[in-house]
């Protein structure tokens, strides 16, 4: 007989009239937790399943992980040569093919590149993309992939192990379409994601295999209906800074995926509208920095913090804790049905999918709630709105300084 998932504490939400938020993005989509590892058992009390699995949920023996690098690559990357000559003619001609970059392009302000740019593996380390102020425009494109601009992406080798790409820059550009960055998989919820997760130590090898040390700087994305920006499983140390986000989502505008931290979102102006989701989403995220930032539409909600606990069968291992979200401006249009400018603990296992990963005595197997704890959110300004828009239901969480003009 397997033993029943289950969670501690039985959370009830308010449940804000016209509220609903969806899961991951479904068109593509710290170390393991310590408290779980030794876990003498599975708590009580558990909020029935609606929605069962259609097969059993046994642990199976952990899944071996694939083999980790045997040799980081290095932080401090020597910035690459430049590209040559038949690199920039074929970036540069007209068309719509992938180029893969290991090399530095600068651009001038007249140049617009059609073709999707991804820096795959240690080979782009140290790559660097400067615009000068032109156009990477792939925002024609039919699918979601083909209306991404820019990935840096980890390489899967022969042996099984993951060849890592690290600092990696995106600069002066103007980006008419989406950029992605990840590792074991684009978001959390595929099959190596998967195979991974069951074992204890799962968030650290997710980190050792993605990207590090990204940064995009003084870009502007124009989002053709997606997610801009979007930092996949594990990612760390990449970087948002000093940009602007236009245009238009059906989801959020930035992503920070499972398993992923020590992220900075700072100093970007956020002009991008939302279908009804919040502008950020921190899903079991950790230790990023989102500062000094202006969301110019904040009615769909400004941050929300969270952990989607078995989405796609796979367990959620990180909390989104220790995160600092300081110093930035949140604008409401009208008061009418807003949401959060910032919440903490959005979902706490108020998704159906919380109970598609199988028993396991750590991470989301063990309980399906947030744990949205130890974040600092300081000195904020909500324009037009109260500071009930900052919602926070754990005594752990630092919340002062917040101010609000909108007197309602």
């Amino acid at each position: 007989m397997r033993p029943n998932k289950c969670t501690s504490v039985i959370v009830s939400g308010l449940i804000v009239s016209g509220l609903m938020l969806s899961s991951c993005q479904s068109d593509l989509a710290m170390v393991a937790d310590a408290a779980f590892r030794n876990a003498p058992g599975y708590p009580a009390a558990q909020r029935p399943d609606t929605d069962p699995p259609t097969g059993p949920s046994t642990p199976a023996d952990p899944a071996p992980l694939p083999t980790s690098p045997s040799v980081p690559p290095a932080q401090n990357v020597a910035e690459k040569p430049a590209c040559d000559a038949d690199v920039q003619s074929r970036l540069k001609a007209a068309g719509t093919a992938v180029v893969s970059l290991q090399c530095s392009v600068r651009l001038s302000s007249a140049d617009v590149v059609t073709h999707p740019i991804v820096f795959e593996g240690s080979a782009a380390s140290g790559s660097v993309l400067d615009c000068g102020g032109g156009t990477l425009d792939v925002s024609a494109g039919a699918s979601r992939k083909e209306k991404t601009a820019v990935v840096v992406r980890s390489r899967q080798t022969g042996s099984g192990s993951w060849d890592v790409p690290t600092n990696v820059t995106i600069r002066n550009c103007n980006i008419k379409g989406f950029a992605r960055i990840y590792g074991l998989g684009e978001n959390a919820d595929g099959a190596t994601m998967k195979a991974s997760s069951r074992n204890p130590d799962h968030t650290a090898f997710a980190q050792a295999s993605a990207p590090r040390n990204v940064r995009l700087e003084n870009v502007t994305f124009t989002a053709p209906g997606g997610i801009p920006f979007y930092v996949g499983p594990g990612v760390t140390n990449t970087a948002l800074v000093n940009s602007r986000i236009n245009g238009k989502s059906t989801s959020v505008a930035v992503y920070l995926d499972a398993e992923s931290a020590n992220n900075t979102i700072s100093n970007n102006v956020f002009g991008i509208t939302t279908e009804k989701r919040e502008l950020i989403a921190v899903d079991g995220s950790a230790n990023n920095r989102i500062t000094n930032n202006t969301f110019q539409h904040a009615e769909n909600g400004g941050i929300f913090l969270y952990r989607n606990c078995g989405e796609g069968g796979v367990i959620r291992h990180q909390k989104p804790q220790y995160n600092q979200i300081t110093g930035n401006t949140f604008r409401f249009t009208s008061s009418f049905l807003a949401q959060p400018a910032v919440w903490l603990n959005s979902r706490n296992g108020n998704r159906s999918y919380c109970f598609k990963d199988p028993a396991y005595p750590f991470g989301s197997s063990a309980s399906n709630l947030d744990f949205a704890q130890n974040n600092v959110v300081r000195n904020n300004r909500l324009e037009g709105g109260s500071e009930s828009l900052i919602r926070n239901d754990d005594p752990t969480n630092d919340i002062g300084g917040n101010t609000s003009t909108g007197g309602w």
